[in-house]
């Protein structure tokens, strides 16, 4: 974690970042372009698929709310009428082969992220090979497709890409990995056609986005209470996502005093790790709950949120599928 503290002070703090990090980051501005250059130019190969694919990623290292916008996603292309399914790495799981997800999937074995989205009843399907693992969405009826975190995984051809910007860290020092927190240059925000703001202050040509949520779950059973009622008590907050301080700022907000703990993106929990002896209530994120139900005490609770976007964001969404349902011949939903 010292390393990560390091690094995340430089790429968006006033820390300075190690002398070994310039070279490695040019290394990694080669190889990414080298890559974009040989998919654009076709020799190497996307797979295209017979339905959309609507990918939903960013450029930024770390959590921006890709997964909430994920959720989201399919929530409303349901509404409107679209089988949405959504396809994953499944990163942080074992499961190497395409897999699609049952009703009580394992997050050892396909990653809580997946886990987090199947919750919401939505076909998941996750492996390595992305194409493959999107073929089993298809079989299962799906007439559109979401690839989470798919901006840089140019094998599944894309119809439209949705790209989601930390509103209050946005881009940091503007430096490609590890320098910096980039995965792309900026100048990839250009073939883009969605922008997504998540917090702070959406720029000119940006969708805001805004993570609501006002409630805590309990792990055990599912009893509920307001987030308020924890107003002006010392809790312990757990987070390991990609922002844990976006969890715990969110916390300070309703008044609440959290004890944080930091865990790594994607940390897979053992029980002893959140036994920490004084009784005080314990709040972690959704993605963290997934992992913790199975040895959950009384006094744990979740806090859910939601993605919360104008309604142009998804006119704009829907607008884009209609016209490639134009394009391909297919009927109107």
């Amino acid at each position: 974690m010292a390393l990560i503290d390091t690094l995340e002070s430089a790429w968006y703090g006033s820390g300075r970042a190690p002398w070994w990090t310039a070279p490695l980051a040019a290394l990694y501005g080669g190889a990414v372009s080298l890559r974009g250059a040989l998919y654009r130019r076709g020799w190497l190969r996307s797979v295209r698929l017979p339905v959309p694919v609507v990918v939903v990623g960013n450029v930024t290292a770390g959590g921006t709310g890709k997964t909430p916008l994920t959720i989201a996603l399919a929530r409303a292309l349901r509404e409107r009428g679209y089988r949405p399914g959504v396809v994953s790495r499944g990163y942080g799981g074992r499961q190497r082969e395409p897999l699609l997800l049952g009703d009580a999937p394992e997050p050892a074995q396909v990653g809580d992220e997946p886990c987090l989205i199947r919750a919401g009843g939505v076909p998941v399907a996750v492996g390595r090979d992305r194409p493959a693992a999107a073929r089993l969405l298809l079989d299962a009826g799906c007439d559109v497709l979401i690839a989470d975190d798919g901006l840089q995984h140019y094998r599944l051809a894309r119809d439209v890409e949705v790209c989601v910007i930390d509103g209050v860290r946005r881009f940091g020092n503007r430096r490609l990995l590890p320098a910096g927190p980039l995965r792309e240059p900026l100048d990839r925000l250009r073939r883009v056609d969605l922008r997504v703001c998540n917090g702070g202050a959406a720029e000119a040509g940006e969708y805001p986005m805004q993570l609501r949520g006002g409630e805590a779950v309990a792990l055990d059973g599912g009893r509920m209470q307001a987030l308020a009622n924890f107003a002006g008590q010392r809790v312990h907050a757990v987070a390991a996502i990609g922002n844990p301080r976006r969890f715990f700022d969110s916390l300070r907000g309703y008044g609440i005093e959290p004890i944080e703990h930091a865990f790594a993106d994607h940390h897979d929990f053992v029980a002893t790790e959140l036994e920490f002896g004084d009784g005080l209530p314990l709040l972690m994120t959704d993605k963290d709950a997934v992992k913790c139900r199975r040895f959950a005490r009384p006094n744990w609770w979740r806090v859910p949120v939601q993605a919360q976007l104008p309604d142009a964001f998804y006119a704009a969404l829907v607008e884009r599928l209609g016209g490639l349902r134009r394009e391909t011949g297919s009927p109107a939903t």
